[in-house]
């Protein structure tokens, strides 16, 4: 087996080459305000993406896609509203994909920005990204550790339901930010 690490610009990187995510080791996250004051969390659970890490780092891709009927923000009745119409309206619109278009590096840090597509809608969304390390695990699997983080307006994707507060206020933001931490494994 060949290393699955390399030195790029004295910084220890993974192998150019496919990297599976691994979906029982990746958290696809969201963070909204409820009242623009607490905090709500949530998070899909059905994720299937593939880093393509390319010989340069500009040249590597990501394409992901995201089952929205499996989210979970662990209230049931936020989860069966958030699957709504009101929301991702999971019915019609069963999945969303995320397509990167570039990739500027910096060390172990990087800014991928990439398509995201929510009820046929896309737009431009921006990641900071931090690559985390490596890891083989006791079955001989290597894995590249990964942290993302962004923002994004969710009524851009057609994500606007709200209820407008006595005091003025919104029940729920519209800036959303994007969290994810995922492990991916190297395809040999």
């Amino acid at each position: 087996m060949t290393d699955a690490t390399r030195v790029v610009a004295g910084t220890k990187l993974p192998a150019a080459g496919t990297w599976k995510v691994d979906p029982g080791h990746a958290e696809v996250g969201f963070v909204g305000r409820h009242f623009l004051l607490t905090k709500v969390r949530g998070r899909f659970t059905g994720v299937d993406a593939t880093l393509e890490i390319g010989e340069k780092i500009e040249d590597t891709t990501v394409r992901a896609v995201i089952d929205m009927a499996t989210v979970d923000s662990g209230d049931q009745t936020r989860d069966e509203h958030l699957r709504s119409g009101d929301f991702f309206d999971v019915e019609h619109h069963p999945r969303a994909t995320f397509e990167s278009v570039s990739v500027t590096a910096s060390g172990s840090e990087a800014t991928m920005v990439g398509n995201l597509t929510i009820k046929d809608v896309s737009h431009p969304v921006t990641l900071a990204v931090e690559y985390l390390g490596h890891a083989r695990d006791p079955w001989g699997n290597d894995r590249a550790v990964f942290s993302a983080r962004g923002k994004i307006n969710r009524e851009e994707w057609g994500l606007a339901w709200n209820m407008v507060l006595e005091s003025g206020g919104l029940l729920v933001s519209k800036e959303i930010e994007l969290v994810l931490e995922v492990e991916a494994i190297r395809s040999v």
